[in-house]
């Protein structure tokens, strides 16, 4: 039990001394999560490696870092997942080569499958992104997606992240929360989640809602990921750590304003309902509709709105 008296939702192989250990382990919280989550991780957060999701990594990566240089032949994937970021941008033309490292296991496990699936020529290893287990002036480009924010020691993973990488190398960080953003968007998700769970109580709507089973399940999850999610950014602030870290050229953007005020209910709403009730109609509803904001929140808002208010913080720079 955790130190609220919730359970955690760890990989079934883990033992309960483990367990224990995770709340006040983040490192070890971070492996037993990121197994645990390893094997529904796509589905979760309707990862693809389709045209979508190339779109969607490419666009990510030019809007950061230009279109110059692809494509860097050797690339890797800091805290991989199960590798959305690396295989899209492999898919989409911006690497030749790539490695993936991951704390979990199971994440690396599932990397590597998806890779192999997608004939993509990828190594990987488990490994600490404080202490990446390659040779100096290794890589032509360092990435990663929704990382940053699980690793404990930022400033050692940038200087690390600086020292594999070829001199003239980049480094393309994206997907990570802003501190005013993750408050919004923690609140949304805690009041849809709410209002979700208590409206199909209702005899008309239960048939919308999960086993309550699932519904623990995912609460579960939930709290663990309050020990698994480390750091929020202020934009400013991390251009700041990745230049002490001796990153030359840096710049960090921001985007998703508006789409994360709709995406994080949405994502909260498909957590808490039975995927089936859905279907193809809702998915391509929720995907356009975030299309849609994502264009006035990059050509409307952001040549008058504060980066700092937006949800997602992007980062880049060269050695």
């Amino acid at each position: 039990m955790g130190s609220d008296g919730r359970e955690l939702a760890p990989n079934p192989h883990a033992t309960a001394d483990q367990v224990r250990a995770a709340w006040t382990d983040p490192k070890l919280a971070n492996v037993l999560y990121h197994d645990w989550e390893a094997g529904s991780y796509d589905e979760k957060w309707s990862i693809s490696y389709d045209q979508r999701c190339v779109d969607y990594a490419t666009d990510r990566f030019r809007l950061v870092a230009g279109g110059a240089g692809w494509p860097y032949r050797h690339a890797l994937e800091l805290g991989s997942g199960t590798g959305f970021f690396l295989l899209n941008l492999m898919q989409g033309g911006v690497i030749g080569r790539g490695s993936v490292t991951d704390l979990s296991p199971g994440m690396v496990e599932v990397a590597l499958r998806n890779a192999a699936q997608l004939g993509l020529d990828v190594d990987g290893r488990v490994a600490d992104a404080e202490r990446i287990p390659y040779d100096d002036d290794t890589f032509d480009l360092v990435v990663g997606h929704a990382v940053l924010h699980h690793i404990p020691d930022v400033p050692a993973a940038m200087r690390e992240v600086l020292r594999v990488l070829k001199p003239g190398g980049r480094f393309v960080f994206a997907g990570e929360p802003t501190k005013i953003g993750d408050r919004y968007a923690r609140w949304l998700g805690r009041l849809t989640w709410w209002l979700t769970t208590n409206v199909t109580r209702l005899p008309a709507l239960r048939s919308w809602r999960r086993t309550q089973r699932e519904l623990d399940s995912s609460s579960r999850a939930a709290a663990l990921e309050a020990v698994v999610d480390l750091h929020t950014f202020d934009p400013t602030e991390l251009e700041r750590t990745a230049r002490a870290a001796g990153a030359r050229n840096v710049r960090a953007v921001t985007e998703e304003l508006s789409a994360a005020l709709f995406g994080w209910p949405v994502r909260t709403f498909e957590a808490a309902v039975r995927r089936e009730r859905l279907g193809f109609a809702w998915a391509m509803f929720a995907y356009r509709t975030w299309l849609g904001l994502s264009w006035v929140d990059r050509n409307l808002l952001a040549p008058f709105v504060s980066r700092r208010l937006f949800y997602n913080v992007l980062i880049t720079g060269t050695k």
